[in-house]
């Protein structure tokens, strides 16, 4: 469930810095480690769990974590006392929303709450759509939808174009923290892989906002081909005791 968002996001941890164009690096590194994609995805799940609004359980988790990485619109926001929608189409609303394609049964909730989700702090229709294009794929993932099948809803129904290929993508791919230049090469990445590692190589050698961009792709990845017990043994003993709980209970509850 929520393991392949943070494994990705673990994974990828490290190449936000050192960006690289290739498939061919170490999966773990010592320095790997969870991000505000982390943080924020757990906390949706523990908005999703145990009810309340996704403002107070951001500001909880934001005292909890917070030297996390959040961006500085965010990081302005979090603490305010009085926080608004910033009219953001960044790439932070759709890579903490996967945990509501797990909570609901059907496609057009999961719709709706990716859009409650994402519109406290990205309300930009841009940011919204990237948080439901997220949601409904990796909802279709987990429903053992083809492949071909998650291309074409994502295309007909947000718009993003999805037929060119990473390898002629690449070259000129640049780092792009909105949700249009990341969900959709995201999405890429999860199409063109064989399992979930390849997804996240995927997502990482594109040499962009590597967490983020392997967090969405892990997500639909790990929905779709699973997370293997290496990848989940390696995170798990990344994170601690109170996002591995929320991690379990939110497994328990939506298996």
């Amino acid at each position: 469930m929520l393991i392949g968002a943070i494994a990705g996001d673990v994974i990828g941890s490290i190449y936000e810095r050192y960006r690289i164009k290739t498939k061919d690096f170490p999966l773990f590194d010592w320095r790997c480690r969870f991000t505000d994609d982390t943080v924020l995805t757990v906390a949706v799940a523990d908005a999703l769990m145990n009810g309340g609004d996704y403002v107070a359980h951001f500001q909880a988790y934001f005292q909890r974590y917070p030297d996390a990485g959040y961006g500085g619109t965010f990081y302005h926001w979090v603490q305010s006392s009085d926080p608004q929608p910033y009219g953001s189409f960044g790439n932070g609303s759709a890579m903490r929303v996967s945990p509501v394609a797990w909570a609901f049964n059907d496609l057009s909730s999961v719709l709706g709450e990716a859009k409650r989700s994402a519109e406290v702090t990205h309300n930009h229709p841009e940011g919204i759509r990237g948080a439901q294009a997220t949601a409904a794929a990796v909802f279709l993932a987990r429903r053992r939808t083809g492949k071909s099948e998650i291309r074409a809803y994502i295309e007909q129904h947000f718009d993003y174009h999805l037929s060119q290929s990473l390898d002629s993508l690449r070259p000129d791919y640049q780092f792009d923290v909105t949700c249009q230049g990341t969900v959709p090469v995201a999405v890429r990445a999860f199409l063109e892989a064989g399992d979930y590692e390849d997804a996240v190589r995927n997502a990482v050698s594109m040499g962009g906002d590597s967490d983020t961009l392997a967090c969405i792709a892990g997500s639909i990845a790990g929905a779709y081909h699973g997370v293997p017990a290496f990848i989940e043994s390696e995170v798990r003993n990344r994170l601690d005791d109170e996002l591995r709980g929320v991690v379990d209970r939110f497994a328990k509850r939506f298996s």
